[in-house]
């Protein structure tokens, strides 16, 4: 293989290298491979690389990638720009998609050309006000697993600790949070939100990027979660991540479970382009 043709993908500022596997056939993902794509400096440079491929039962597959190579975990905002490479490719027959990403089924839905919809799965647990110990403070926190696990820290609980959202120093609480005992082996990723007139602002450190991000999508579908209990938020709730550009979560309530859980936002497409493999052998 001596080149791969890709498109740069951007959800809500969070960004993907998308590789098309009908147009890089020959093309084997592996760790350093991903490392090195995802390298802003050396690389393409992306919080994540995406692989698209097809399968006779569903619209494709998406196989997900953090830019250290892990895998494992759900990237809401890869899923909505999935949805529109698998729209712009005609992968899709309409505006539905049904599709594969590590081996579970989603749903989404692109809803016109400037926002893509995504259905999650109902979260696998939640947790609300416990307290963490990082840099010689304790916080009161919650965490929810929305296919990845995020802890989410409301400032208005820890208003003694900072000012503003602005002020929080993400990359380096996230990090030390990220790895305590308590979310061993895996770690998590940090979310610090701040409510201001209905809308939840947000900033994240995301884990296997390690850093923070432009935006996180399961990220903020956590901390929807967690307002729409603690703070009584009314649904769609408008989050805004560092980007600055809105995404919008919605569910409805049955029985005491989440259902209908979606993602909704901006997905698109940066530039395409080739690229020759030299120091990016796998």
């Amino acid at each position: 293989m001596e080149k791969i043709i890709f498109t740069k993908m951007s959800g809500a500022g969070n960004d993907f290298v998308v590789i098309d596997k009908k147009q890089n056939q020959n093309l084997t993902i592996k760790e350093k491979f991903v490392r090195n794509i995802c390298d802003r400096r050396n690389g393409i440079g992306a919080d994540g690389l995406i692989t698209i491929e097809d399968d006779s039962n569903y619209n494709f597959i998406m196989n997900y990638y953090n830019a250290d190579g892990s895998t494992g975990s759900l990237c809401a905002n890869g899923a909505r720009c999935a949805i529109r490479f698998a729209s712009h490719s005609g992968r899709l027959n309409d505006s539905k998609a049904k599709f594969l990403s590590n081996g579970i089924e989603y749903k989404g839905e692109v809803k016109s050309d400037s926002e893509i919809k995504f259905y999650l799965n109902s979260p696998k647990k939640l947790k609300y006000n416990f307290k963490i110990k990082a840099d010689e403070k304790l916080f009161v926190a919650h965490f929810a697993d929305t296919g990845s696990p995020q802890v989410i820290i409301d400032l208005s609980e820890n208003a003694k600790f900072f000012n503003s959202i602005d002020e929080v120093p993400v990359e380096k609480l996230g990090r030390e949070i990220r790895n305590l005992n308590e979310f061993t082996p895996d770690g998590t990723n940090v979310n610090f939100i701040y409510v201001k007139d209905g809308e939840v602002h947000i900033r994240t450190y995301e884990r296997g990027v390690e850093a923070e991000t432009l935006a996180c999508g399961t990220g903020s579908v956590a901390a929807a979660l967690i307002c729409y209990v603690n703070r009584k938020l009314s649904l769609p709730i408008e989050i805004i991540p560092k980007s600055k550009e809105k995404l919008f979560v919605n569910f409805d309530v049955e029985n005491s479970k989440v259902i209908n859980l979606s993602l909704t936002g901006p997905a698109k497409i940066i530039f395409t382009g080739e690229m020759k493999i030299l120091n990016l052998e796998n």
